[in-house]
């Protein structure tokens, strides 16, 4: 797995939030609101990637489960003359299921990156609202 490119696409997203909040700061109201939309409109687009993804993994998990059963049952007959190619099979299969975890874990991160960026402009349109009607009714 190459962990470099994804925690370099983590920190883009992170780099790229933090520049949509920094130019939301002088944008009008409709502006957040179009820029908020289009946040929405990115996360419910990464979660259904996310489903889907999450689906085919699932599915390849349960081949992956029922291969390594299979592979197990029929090891077990043989492991007198195999243990040391069994030990290199469940050592595979342990590293394979960590890389799994550590590219769930970026794809969390990920989403909770585009999260906070939602939050973020949320709060400053939230701001800038309060200003206005503090503005107007102080006039």
């Amino acid at each position: 797995m190459d962990f470099s490119t994804q925690l370099d696409d983590l920190q883009q997203r992170a780099a790229d939030a933090k520049t949509a909040a920094q130019a939301a700061v002088s944008e009008s109201r409709e502006q957040l609101r179009q820029r908020i939309d289009q946040a929405q409109a990115d996360l419910d687009q990464a979660a259904k990637d996310a489903q889907q993804q999450a689906g085919q993994a699932a599915a390849d998990a349960r081949s992956k489960w029922a291969q390594l059963k299979a592979n197990a049952a029929e090891l077990q007959a043989k492991m007198d003359r195999r243990a040391e190619r069994l030990d290199a099979k469940l050592a595979a299969g342990q590293a394979d299921g960590a890389e799994s975890d550590a590219a769930d874990a970026i794809d969390f991160a990920a989403w909770t990156v585009d999260n906070a960026r939602l939050a973020v402009l949320d709060a400053i349109d939230a701001r800038a609202y309060a200003d206005e009607l503090a503005k107007e009714a102080g006039s």
